[in-house]
């Protein structure tokens, strides 16, 4: 048995992280681990924080299939483990980062949801969006740090939550700068790729948020045309070498080196495949007819 293993199920999720009317008791760790095939320790460290990152990032695919599907997301936990665990999909920010968290507290983490607001392009304007329109996580340990399983494209490797301080994680680098606006502490997450440029990601507060505090962006992401979830479908997945990702009607492969290759998708029934044979995904039948007979952007 690893080492920490007789943890299991001994430790309860933080109140603020159960929000499912099914209780978190009723979910399996030990099938949270084998679906990131995860058998190494469980220990409470930094070591276990990063290792348990890595594992999901290149299990669990960054997608929001679910609102093309007509699936409501809620923030509740339960339908997160089923939906990622059971039905082994993957999901958004709000999705994995609740899971995620709940994994940890059940090891015996200290967690708490941090929100942020993304750096985008928004009407021509670069700035970053609503404080809530990202979930992240705080993990206690000897010092703090943040962990994040939700952003796609992002570091793999957890962060300590230390000014300025300049984390590599070849190819990329990524700081976390701390800056005080009109009173109010907010934290700024950025990274560095092989072009040398710093480049913000996004903008957060060191204030551990109840679940309930994520619902109402996690319904515009959901709903409104202003959201970039709701303009096209993305499957992505952490690789060893890179990312693949199905983002609309494109195949994408990208590498660590910085190197891109992008392939049109022909149709639907290729989609499908991509969908099934890279990411374990079944796209249900009536969708995959439905958008077949729409016209392709």
């Amino acid at each position: 048995m690893p080492k920490g293993r007789e943890r299991i199920g001994l430790i309860p999720a933080s109140s603020s992280l159960k929000t499912s009317a099914v209780q978190p008791s009723s979910m399996n760790l030990d099938a949270y681990l084998r679906r990131i095939a995860y058998d190494g320790p469980l220990a409470v460290d930094a070591a276990t924080l990063e290792a348990l990152q890595r594992a999901h990032l290149l299990a669990v695919p960054f997608e929001n299939l679910s609102i093309g599907w007509s699936e409501p997301i809620t923030i509740d936990l339960a339908r997160h483990y089923a939906k990622i665990v059971e039905r082994r999909r993957g999901g958004f920010c709000y999705e994995q980062n609740h899971l995620f968290a709940w994994v940890l507290a059940q090891i015996g983490f200290t967690v708490g949801a941090l929100s942020a607001g993304v750096w985008a392009m928004r009407e021509g304007i670069e700035d970053f969006g609503d404080a809530s329109s990202h979930l992240l996580t705080r993990v206690d340990l000897d010092q703090l740090w943040i962990a994040d399983v939700g952003f796609g494209e992002n570091f793999r490797a957890p962060l300590r939550l230390v000014d300025a301080l300049v984390q590599e994680q070849p190819p990329h680098a990524y700081r976390v700068d701390r800056s005080i606006e009109a009173g109010e502490e907010t934290w700024t997450m950025s990274s560095r790729g092989i072009d040398d440029t710093w480049k913000p990601g996004y903008r957060f507060a060191n204030v551990v948020r109840p679940m309930a505090h994520f619902e109402r962006m996690c319904r515009f992401h959901q709903t409104s045309p202003q959201s970039p979830f709701t303009q096209k479908r993305v499957c992505s997945l952490a690789t060893r070498d890179g990312r693949i990702t199905l983002s609309g009607n494109e195949w994408i492969v990208t590498g660590l080196d910085g190197s891109r290759v992008m392939t049109p998708i022909v149709d639907e029934d290729e989609a499908r495949t991509l969908l099934k044979r890279h990411f374990g995904i079944d796209m249900p039948i009536d969708i995959a007819n439905a958008q077949a007979s729409s016209p392709r952007s």
